[in-house]
C-alpha cells in the first residue's frame, strides 16, 4: 500500500497533470471522472518531449514486428526459450519473483477483467500495474501505472534501458526479441522499477507460450470467457482452446475461471487437476451489488467479467494479508472500494460511444447527427454481445453520459463500418452480427468496409497513410462485402459491385467499399452535415486496430 509520502506525491501528480473533466452524473464518483480523464490525456505525446526522438522508437518497436504470417505453424511455441535468455540480459528474474502478479487469459472479456481487476485493487489504495494489449491510438496504453497510461519521459528511458542492453548481448543464436515479446520485458522493467505492489498482466494470446507467462508464480490465475478465435494457433475445437489457455495455471496458485461451456470446462478442470489445484468458477456480478452504481464497461456482458474481477481481487487481497478489505460473501453487496473500482474502471475501445465533435460542434442547439459506436469485437459470441449492445443503447431515448448529448428520436440510419483480420472467417463474424442484429429490432442501412489505417503507420505514429488508390489492395475489403451482401440477399443478388465511383469506393445499394478510412470518415461526415435531420449512428466493429484507427482520426 502507498506510504503516506507516495501517496502525497501521486496526488501531487494527478493535480499538476492536464485534465479535462466532463460534467459528473449523480451516479458517478468525481474521482471516476479524474480517472477516466487522466487515463485520455496520455494519449497523445507532448510536444515538448523530443518527438523525433519518440518517432525513433516507434520505428525501432516497428522493426521488430515479425513478416511471418501469424497462422504459420511455427507460431506456436516459436523458441519460447529464448524468453529466458531475454529475462537474464535485462536482469529481471528476480524482480518477477517477486513481483504480486495477477495473471489472466482468455478469448473475450479478459482486458476487461483486468481492467476492473486493477480499478479495484487502485480504489484499495495499491500501487497498481496493468498490462494490456493491443493499444489503440499509442502504445503507451498499454503500460498503465495507478490508472494512467504510462508519461512519454518514463516510457523512452525504460524502452531504451531494454533496448541497448538488449542489442548489446543478442547476436544470430539469440536474436532481438520480437514485437509482443518485447513489450512484455518491457513491462516487467516498467513495473519492478516503479515498485508496484500489484501487476495485472494480460496475456497477449494463448496462454502456454505468451511472453507474459515467464511469471513462475503469480499470486492468482483467471480465465475469462471462452470461445473460438487464434484458431490456426491455438486448435480447432475449444477444449483444445481451452488447454493453452489453462497453461498459465501454476502449481500452488489459486485459479478462476467465468463460466464456460462444458468442453472448454472439462479442459479447464483436466489440467488443474494434474496440478492439484483449485479451480473455482466466479459468478456474473448481479446488479443489485453494486448498490445501484453502474460498471464503467457497459454492457450485460461486463457483469460476468466483473464477476471474474472481483474473485481475482479478493483473492489477492486475502493472500496479501488483507482480508478486512474483501467482500463478506458472494451475493450481498460489495464494500464501497469495490463498487468505487468497478463503477470508475476505463478502457477504450470497449462499448464505447463517442459523439463526432467535427460534425456536432457546428450546431450546438440541436442532437447530435453523427455518432461512432465502437466495440473492438473480433470473435463469433463477441460479435453477438456487441450487436445487442448496439441494439440497446440505439433503442434508448438519450445517448449515455459518455456522448454528452441527447439522441435524436426522429429519423435515423444505422451504418455498420467494418473490417477484420484477413486471418479469420467472415462467414464466422458477419452472419451473427447481422443475425442477432435482426432479432433484436436492427436493420442496417448500409454497411462500409474499408481497410485498417494503422497498418500503413508506425505503432501509433502521425505519419499519413498513402493517399493512391493503385498503392491500397482492397481484395479483402471487396470479398467481405460479397459475403454481406450474400447474407442480405441470398446467392440470386444482382448487385453492382463492378465500377468504383468518383469518391473512391465499391458502391451498391446496401454497402459500400472505401479506399481508405479517412475517405470513408470524410463522406460520413458530408452526409451528416448535408441531412441534418436524420440520425446517423455508425457501429464500428471487427477489429480493435480498426477501433484505434477511427478513435485516432474523430479526436483529432
Amino acid at each position: 500500500m502507498l506510504s503516506p509520502p507516495a501517496l502525497a506525491a501521486h496526488l501531487r501528480r494527478l493535480l499538476l497533470s492536464p485534465l479535462t473533466v466532463r460534467a459528473a452524473p449523480a451516479s458517478s464518483p468525481t474521482s471516476c471522472l479524474v480517472h477516466r480523464a487522466m487515463a485520455s490525456t496520455a494519449a497523445a505525446p507532448s510536444g515538448c518531449v523530443a518527438a523525433e526522438e519518440y518517432e525513433d522508437v516507434l520505428g525501432k518497436l516497428s522493426s521488430l514486428i515479425t513478416q511471418k504470417v501469424r497462422a504459420h505453424s511455427g507460431n506456436r511455441g516459436n523458441q519460447w526459450d529464448l524468453m529466458a535468455h531475454y529475462l537474464k540480459i535485462l536482469e529481471l528474474e528476480e524482480p518477477i519473483a517477486r513481483m504480486k502478479v495477477i495473471h489472466v487469459a482468455g478469448t473475450k472479456g479478459k482486458g476487461s477483467t483486468c481492467t476492473f481487476t486493477e480499478s479495484i485493487l487502485r480504489s484499495c489504495g495499491f500501487h497498481t500495474g496493468l498490462f494490456t494489449s493491443p493499444h489503440l491510438m499509442d502504445v503507451r496504453e498499454r503500460f498503465r501505472l495507478d490508472g494512467v497510461d504510462i508519461s512519454e519521459e518514463k516510457f523512452l528511458k525504460y524502452f531504451w534501458w531494454c533496448w541497448n542492453k538488449l542489442k548489446e548481448k543478442t547476436d544470430d543464436d539469440i536474436p532481438m526479441p520480437a514485437y509482443f515479446r518485447f513489450l512484455a520485458l518491457l513491462a516487467f522493467k516498467i513495473f519492478s522499477a516503479e515498485q508496484v505492489d500489484v501487476a495485472v498482466l494480460e496475456v497477449g494470446l494463448g496462454g502456454k507460450f505468451d511472453a507474459t507467462n515467464v511469471v513462475e508464480a503469480p499470486v492468482v490465475c483467471g480465465i475469462s470467457s471462452l470461445g473460438y478465435d487464434h484458431m490456426e494457433i491455438l486448435g480447432n475445437t475449444l477444449g483444445e482452446i481451452a488447454g493453452e489457455k489453462a497453461g498459465i495455471f501454476k502449481k500452488g496458485v489459486p485459479a478462476y475461471t467465468a463460466p464456460q461451456p462444458e468442453e472448454a470446462m472439462i479442459s479447464l478442470k483436466q489440467r488443474a487437476s494434474e496440478l492439484g489445484i483449485s479451480l473455482q468458477v466466479a459468478d456474473p456480478l448481479k446488479p443489485h451489488q453494486l448498490k445501484d452504481q453502474e460498471l464503467g464497461l457497459h454492457g450485460e456482458h461486463q457483469y460476468i467479467n466483473a464477476g471474474l474481477a472481483v474473485a481475482l481481487a479478493s483473492t489477492w487481497l486475502e493472500k496479501q494479508g488483507h482480508k478486512d478489505m474483501i467482500p463478506l460473501n458472494c451475493t450481498d453487496s460489495l464494500p464501497d472500494h469495490f463498487i468505487r473500482g468497478l463503477s470508475c474502471a476505463s478502457l477504450q475501445g470497449r462499448a464505447q460511444i463517442v459523439s463526432d465533435s467535427q460534425v456536432n460542434s457546428e450546431d450546438k442547439n440541436r442532437d447530435s447527427s453523427l455518432v461512432f459506436y465502437l466495440d473492438g469485437a473480433h470473435s463469433p459470441e463477441s460479435m453477438e454481445i456487441c450487436a445487442k449492445w448496439f441494439s440497446t443503447v440505439t433503442k434508448e431515448d438519450k445517448i449515455p453520459s459518455s456522448a454528452e448529448q441527447s439522441q435524436t428520436s426522429g429519423n435515423s440510419r444505422k451504418i455498420l463500418l467494418f473490417n477484420c483480420m484477413s486471418v479469420r472467417d467472415p462467414m464466422r463474424l458477419l452472419p451473427h452480427l447481422l443475425d442477432t442484429s435482426t432479432q433484436n429490432g436492427v436493420h442496417f442501412d448500409l454497411a462500409l468496409f474499408v481497410p485498417n489505417q494503422s497498418q500503413y503507420n508506425k505503432l501509433g505514429s502521425n505519419v499519413p497513410a498513402p493517399a493512391e488508390p493503385e498503392q491500397i489492395d482492397l481484395s479483402w475489403q471487396l470479398s467481405l462485402q460479397t459475403v454481406w451482401e450474400k447474407l442480405l440477399h441470398g446467392d440470386k443478388a444482382s448487385y453492382e459491385l463492378i465500377a468504383f465511383g468518383s469518391n473512391g469506393t465499391n458502391t451498391s445499394k446496401t454497402s459500400q467499399v472505401f479506399e481508405s478510412l479517412p475517405h470513408a470518415i470524410e463522406w460520413l461526415r458530408k452526409s451528416a452535415k448535408e441531412n441534418r435531420s436524420t440520425s446517423f449512428q455508425v457501429l464500428v466493429t471487427g477489429s480493435l486496430h480498426l477501433v484505434g484507427d477511427v478513435l485516432r482520426l474523430i479526436k483529432k
